[in-house]
């Protein structure tokens, strides 16, 4: 699935609770996460809930780095959010990560006035964890 795809079938949803169910099935979409990569370095912070982001940095035949992610988290909604952003991110280079507003394209679905503040701040730290990853992904290659 693709943003366009997602921001589509945003587009046709009026309710706020068909959003809500579709991000959850969206959640329901995300490749398993292996025990394993629920560890505490995999953890972000900053979440109410529990969320785990794990990354896999793939070198191109050109050694330019993409960046590949599994997520997962205990709450619903969550892992809906997490797969909204793994489509937008994952299996990008550091360069269109960095070049990429998550924040913006969440507000532009209407989160801003239907997230709660925990989980406003919790996304902004997936993003933010996201975007380190990708800085040091650049910083490693030079």
């Amino acid at each position: 699935m693709t943003i366009d795809e997602i921001r589509d079938n945003f587009a046709l949803l009026d309710e706020w609770d068909d959003r809500y169910r579709y991000v959850i099935e969206l959640g329901r979409t995300l490749d398993p996460m292996p025990e394993a990569e629920h560890s505490a370095a995999n953890k972000v912070q900053g979440c109410a809930s529990q969320v785990w982001l794990s990354k896999q940095v793939d070198r191109g035949g050109a050694g330019n780095a993409v960046l590949k992610y599994l997520g997962d988290s205990d709450a619903h909604i969550v892992r809906g959010l997490i797969a909204i952003l793994l489509t937008l991110y994952s299996g990008h280079t550091p360069e269109q990560i960095l070049a990429t507003d998550a924040i913006a394209v969440f507000n532009e679905f209407g989160f801003r006035e239907h997230l709660t503040p925990q989980r406003s701040n919790g996304l902004r730290a997936m993003v933010e964890r996201i975007r380190a990853d990708a800085r040091e992904a650049l910083a490693g290659a030079s």
